[in-house]
This record gives structure tokens, C-alpha cells and sequence, in this order.
């Protein structure tokens, strides 16, 4: 996972990247000097304390955010240089996103969630591959329920499915059972390995959760902004 010697052209790779923000009493050094890669279906924890810096790595990993040095490749592509609108058409069907908050816009239906980064990635027939995607988290007969009819468990399900549906390369999960109980957290982490299984899809994850980070190939902990452990 933090090695270059992987023959195989890593679905992302950070090459010693460092962020950093301004801040009240100067430079704040978010993340210092990380590299790392993530090869294609691997399956990959990170783990820290809040406030270490685990979600802006994910950020930047994703080309939701700029690094201030060092270089990122998404697909084998250098992310510098990129202007946002660059970055998302290089996102657009191979990469998902599930975030601690679930995302969902409150005023579209479960189905029309899912389909519109099927409408994004030009995908011909999106309500078919959404309602699909639904289905297989048990929420086909949820389809036209909006997110506030929904509980906080069917609404990550919902992001799951929104997540998948374009059968993405890989999938960044931000905190994916951050808000939800103990049970609930339990049947998502099911659904995400299930899901991920089926695709094929590298997972990269932020996590506070052990059990979720015990059923991934590796994991990686960040302190103060370096990567201090891998296994």
C-alpha cells in the first residue's frame, strides 16, 4: 500500500504531499510529507484521531481538494494542474463517494439521488441502473421516498447504492458509520463490503470504527498529519 514497487499502475498515488493553510499564528501544516498508493480492488483503512488529517488526505486523494506539494494520480493521471470542473470529469463513473452525513439532496427522491451521477457520467438509462442499485440494498420499495422519509440507516444505503451504481474504480467512504448505532453501523458495513465485492471496486476509508478497519487489507494511521503505522 505505501511501497512504489507495485508492478501494477495503482488506481491512486500520492507522492510525498503535504497541505497547509494559513492560519491565525501563520502556516498550519495539515498533512506533512505522506506517500502512498492504493492498487486496484484493495481494500484500505484510515485510521486517527480527529483532527489528524485523515479526512483532508481523503480529499485530496479524491481531487475534492489542492495540495500545497507533492503529487497525486488518480487513474494514473497527475491531478496538478487540474482545474475543478478537470477533476470531476476525471471522477465522472469511476469514482464513489459515502460520507459520514449520507449527502443526499433533500429534495430529490431516493431514485432520483442515485441516478443523477449516473446522469453525470452520461449513462444511458439511469433510472434503470439507480432502481438496480436500490434494490440490491433492499430498498426497492423506497424509490420514491425523500431522504427526511427515511431513516438514518436506509438513508446510507441510499449513498451506498448512489456510490456503486455507476460501477466505480474506486470508492472513498468518509466516516461511512459515524451517525449511525452500533446495529444499524454493523448491517452498512455488510452492505459496503457486499457491494464492493460484487464491483471490484478499491475502497479507500476513514474510520473511527475497528471493525470496520479489521476487515480491510490495510490499514493506515495518521498522527499530526503523518503517516506514522501501516500494516
Amino acid at each position: 500500500m505505501t511501497t512504489d514497487d507495485n508492478p501494477e499502475q495503482p488506481v491512486v498515488k500520492a507522492s510525498n504531499i503535504t497541505k497547509q493553510l494559513p492560519g491565525p499564528d501563520g502556516v498550519l501544516t495539515i498533512l506533512d510529507g505522506i506517500s502512498l498508493q492504493l492498487a486496484e480492488g484493495e481494500v484500505t483503512a484510515i485510521l486517527g484521531a480527529s483532527g489528524s488529517g485523515k479526512s483532508t488526505l481523503l480529499g485530496l486523494l479524491a481531487g475534492l481538494d489542492e495540495v500545497t506539494r507533492g503529487e497525486i494520480e488518480l487513474f494514473g493521471q497527475s491531478l496538478a494542474g487540474l482545474n475543478e470542473d478537470s477533476r470531476a470529469a476525471l471522477r465522472a463513473g469511476k469514482v464513489g463517494f459515502v460520507f459520514q452525513s449520507f449527502q443526499l439532496l433533500p429534495g430529490m427522491t431516493a431514485l432520483e439521488n442515485v441516478m443523477l451521477p449516473l446522469e453525470l457520467a452520461g449513462i444511458r438509462n439511469p433510472a434503470i441502473g439507480a432502481t438496480e442499485a436500490l434494490e440490491q440494498v433492499e430498498l426497492g420499495d423506497r424509490l420514491y421516498h425523500y431522504p427526511g422519509q427515511l431513516s438514518g440507516g436506509e438513508q446510507q444505503r441510499v449513498a451506498i447504492a448512489r456510490a456503486f451504481a455507476s460501477q466505480p474504480k474506486v470508492l472513498f467512504a468518509d466516516e461511512p458509520t459515524g451517525s449511525l448505532d452500533q446495529a444499524t453501523g454493523s448491517r452498512i458495513i455488510d452492505l459496503l463490503f457486499q457491494m464492493r465485492e460484487q464491483t471490484g471496486a478499491a475502497l479507500l476509508l476513514v474510520t473511527h470504527d475497528e471493525r470496520l478497519a479489521a476487515r480491510c487489507d490495510h490499514r493506515l494511521l495518521i498522527e499530526q498529519g503523518r503517516l506514522e503505522q501501516t500494516s
